[in-house]
C-alpha cells in the first residue's frame, strides 16, 4: 500500500453544496434518510453500492453476531475509562475500540486474507481446495503461525455464532468458495495441527461476506461497527450501574506483588 503524496487528488464518498448533501451518488437526505437501514447504509459506504436484501441480511446476520461478548478486555478497558473518566463517553468508547487487535475481534481479516491465498493458489495451480488449503496450512504450521478464525478457549464442539452465520449464508443462496474454503480448513485442521480447532465467529464472518461481496480490505471494519454498539451499551449501563472501580478493586485484589521491599513490610492495599 502506498504511503505518502497521493497521485490523484480525489475521493469517491461524499460532496455536497449548500442544498444537497450526496453519498455514494444518492442525495443523502431525499433518497436515504428514512428510506434505507443502517446495515443498507454501511455497504453503501464502504462497497460503494447499495446491497440487494441477501446482501442486507447477511451483513446485518454478522453485525449482530459479534456485537457483544460480556466482559471481554476491550469492554473492561471502557468501562474502567469511564470510570475514571465520565465526562469523557467519546473516550471510553475509543479505549474499547483500541483494545480490539489480533485476538480479540482482529482475526476477520486475517481469515479473510487466508482464504483469499487459498483460492488464489487453488485458481492459479488447478488443484482442488483441499490441496490448496493443506498447502497453504501446512506452511503456516512450518512457520509456527497460528491459523486465524480457528479455535476458542469456551466453544470447543463447536462456535454456535459461526454455524448460525454458515447456515443463514447458505438459506440465502450466498454459500460459495469461501464457505467452502472454510469449512475445509477446519476438515484438515486435526491431521495438519495435530488436534480439532473449531471455526469461530472470526473467520465465519469473513468467509460469509466475502461469498456475499463484501470487500476483504473492510472486513476489520465489520467486527468494530458492531462492538462499537456493545461498548455504548455497557457505557450506558456502567453510568447507571459503575462497576468500573469494582473490577479495578478485582484486578488489584487478584494480582500479587512478588517485587522487591524492605524486610518486615507487609501489603495491604485495601
Amino acid at each position: 500500500m502506498k504511503i505518502g503524496k497521493q497521485s490523484a487528488p480525489y475521493q469517491a464518498i461524499c460532496t455536497s453544496n449548500p442544498d444537497t448533501i450526496i453519498v455514494r451518488g444518492h442525495d443523502l437526505v431525499n433518497d436515504l434518510v428514512g428510506s434505507i437501514s443502517f446495515t443498507e447504509y454501511t455497504w453503501l459506504l464502504v462497497a460503494g453500492t447499495l446491497p440487494d436484501d441477501k446482501q442486507r441480511r447477511m451483513l446485518d446476520a454478522t453485525l449482530v453476531a459479534i456485537a457483544e461478548h460480556g466482559l471481554v478486555p476491550s469492554v473492561q478497558a471502557a468501562r474502567m475509562t469511564l470510570a475514571a473518566s465520565p465526562e469523557a463517553v467519546q473516550g471510553a468508547v475509543a479505549a474499547g475500540l483500541l483494545g480490539c487487535g489480533s485476538v480479540i475481534l482482529g482475526a476477520s481479516e486475517s481469515a479473510g486474507a487466508f482464504f483469499r491465498d487459498v483460492r488464489e493458489l487453488k485458481e492459479a495451480d488447478g488443484s482442488s481446495t483441499e490441496a490448496a488449503a493443506e498447502k497453504l496450512m501446512r506452511r503456516y504450521k512450518d512457520d509456527r503461525k497460528p491459523l486465524p478464525g480457528y479455535g476458542h478457549p469456551l466453544h470447543k464442539g463447536s462456535d454456535p455464532r459461526a454455524e448460525r452465520l454458515l447456515d443463514i449464508a447458505a438459506e440465502l443462496g450466498l454459500s460459495g468458495i469461501h464457505c467452502d474454503i472454510a469449512k475445509t480448513i477446519e476438515r484438515l485442521i486435526p491431521d495438519i495441527i495435530g488436534k480439532p480447532l473449531v471455526m469461530n465467529v472470526s473467520s465465519a464472518i469473513p468467509c460469509v461476506l466475502l461469498d456475499a461481496g463484501y470487500p476483504l480490505l473492510a472486513l476489520k471494519g465489520v467486527p468494530l461497527l458492531a462492538r462499537t454498539a456493545g461498548l455504548i451499551g455497557h457505557l450506558l449501563e456502567e453510568q447507571t450501574r459503575p462497576i468500573g472501580f469494582i473490577m479495578s478493586h478485582a484486578a488489584a485484589g487478584a494480582i500479587d506483588y512478588d517485587g522487591r521491599a524492605p524486610t518486615g513490610f507487609v501489603a495491604n492495599e485495601n
